[in-house]
């Protein structure tokens, strides 16, 4: 099984890094979870990601659920306190059988992935509409 550790990816300006620090590893039903604190004065206010896996289908498919909270924060001029106040969510579930062979589901995780990385699929979720 894969260890806990930091994550690091491209901001939206695509040579930033930001930096997801492992929090909490997966625990029996609990979900790994990361943040993106540099630069947050509270974890309230990180971007966090969380994934969970279980067997499903009595034990014939893996099943992996994750979740992306991006919260949007203002502070106060006045007071100097930072408030939400608003937050992006993003999930995804994935189940495959574990009759697959590893080199499938290796094949399905590298076309799934790179599809959610793709510039045109990317696009449609800023704007917040699929592709006409």
């Amino acid at each position: 099984m894969p260890q806990m550790a930091d994550i690091t990816i491209k901001k939206n300006d695509g040579t930033t890094d930001i930096v997801y620090t492992g929090t909490v590893p997966a625990s029996g039903s609990e979900p790994a979870v990361w943040r993106a604190t540099a630069g947050v004065a509270a974890p309230s206010l990180a971007p966090e990601f969380r994934l969970s896996s279980r067997d499903a289908d009595n034990g014939k498919k893996r099943a992996l659920r994750s979740t992306f909270v991006y919260p949007q924060s203002v502070t106060n001029s006045t007071t100097g306190v930072t408030t939400v106040t608003d937050r992006a969510l993003g999930s995804t579930d994935v189940s495959f059988s574990k009759n697959m062979s590893q080199s499938a589901i290796d094949e399905f995780v590298a076309q799934w992935s790179g599809l959610l990385r793709a510039a045109l699929v990317q696009s449609c979720h800023k704007a917040g509409y699929s592709a006409t």
